[in-house]
């Protein structure tokens, strides 16, 4: 099995950066965790999700509308997934335990699972980020070649144009087949190590699973038709699983960052300078994609404190820079998010070009 170390003996980097921060709430005198504000979203978001599905569902909208409407939707989830689940999954959304168990197990409403998910991201993503073979986030082998250290493939030349389709089917996928693999199997990831699901986890798999295909398949075929369900269900997960897919990539695989190899020289980095080289910022003076976000604009600052919420990271970036530049660690970020775009696309060109 592959590891991984990191050396923090000597990591004042984050000593100072942990200090700075911390008072920063003890001086102000507020939580880490999320506020009224961010529960008033939550409920403004998933209003906008029942709204939007009683529509489309029992009232049957033209279809020009309907098409609108749908990838609104197919956009609202994932918006919900930012703010809602991905604060709850990281224990940042509520200083109340039940509620960030609640927001947690909004994934299993989008049809996926909130278990599954927290070892997946939590762990081998937010440990060993960038990392080949560690990190799951960027395995999507044989299709893309996110590092150089993975396979390269004669099709990989197209990978820059041809990732539209991928982001797009990735929710699909996620919901019908990864946690499925996963289930069986009982790895998160192919070097992570087998896991029995306690019974209530068995319960909350299928249910959950099953009740997934009653109301986002079933039902809307009864009451809409099979075609413009098929229609409907093609346009919001696409829209869903692209948005996701790009700005968790904006964040990793982008001009800039860093990768690493379990075989490489490099385990001696303490673990906070290596989430900082691995990890990019975009668009971070942009109120509205903040909102929309869920302040996944600021990643840096949430691989640094992913139990913090993200209401509070452009305040928390402040300290971040102000230490990276003391300790001349660079700092990545892209001013728009149409530059961390590009960003991307160019790393995935040059990532293929050998394969021509």
């Amino acid at each position: 099995m592959l590891t991984y170390s990191f050396d923090n003996a000597k990591n004042s980097f984050f000593t100072v950066l942990k200090r700075r921060v911390s008072g920063y709430f003890t001086e102000n005198n507020i939580q880490q965790t999320g506020n009224s504000k961010l529960l008033i979203k939550a409920i403004f978001l998933l209003l906008v999700a029942s709204g939007l599905y009683v529509i489309l569902v029992f009232f049957t909208p033209a279809p020009w509308l309907a098409v609108i409407l749908c990838g609104v939707l197919g956009l609202n989830l994932a918006v919900i997934g930012f703010n809602v689940m991905h604060d709850g999954g990281h224990q940042s959304f509520s200083r109340y335990r039940w509620l960030n168990i609640a927001a947690a197990h909004v994934l299993n409403v989008l049809g996926g699972n909130a278990y599954y998910w927290q070892v997946k991201h939590n762990v081998n993503h937010h440990t060993y980020t960038n990392i080949e073979g560690m990190d799951s986030d960027i395995d999507v082998k044989p299709f893309m070649r996110l590092h150089e250290d993975q396979p390269l493939r004669g099709y990989h030349r197209f990978q820059h144009i041809y990732w539209v389709i991928l982001y797009g089917i990735s929710y699909v996928v996620w919901v019908f087949y990864e946690d499925f693999q996963k289930y069986f199997t009982g790895r998160i990831s192919v070097n992570s190590p087998k896991k029995k699901l306690a019974v209530t986890q068995h319960f909350v798999f299928w249910s959950t699973k099953i009740a997934y295909v009653l109301v986002y398949i079933v039902l809307p075929i009864y009451f809409a038709g099979f075609l413009p369900w098929l229609i409907g269900f093609i346009i919001i997960t696409f829209v869903c699983g692209i948005v996701i897919s790009l700005v968790f990539q904006l964040a990793h695989v982008v001009a800039g960052t860093q990768f690493f190899s379990v075989l490489g020289a490099d385990q001696n980095r303490d673990w906070a300078t290596h989430q900082v080289q691995a990890t990019a910022d975009f668009a971070t003076h942009n109120r509205f994609l903040r909102w929309m976000l869920g302040g996944l604009n600021f990643q840096i600052e949430h691989h640094l404190f992913p139990r913090i919420s993200h209401i509070h990271y452009p305040a928390v970036a402040r300290y971040v820079r102000q230490t990276c530049k003391e300790y001349g660690i660079s700092y990545n970020e892209y001013k728009s998010m149409l530059s961390a775009v590009v960003a991307h696309l160019v790393l995935l060109y040059n990532l293929g070009r050998a394969a021509r």
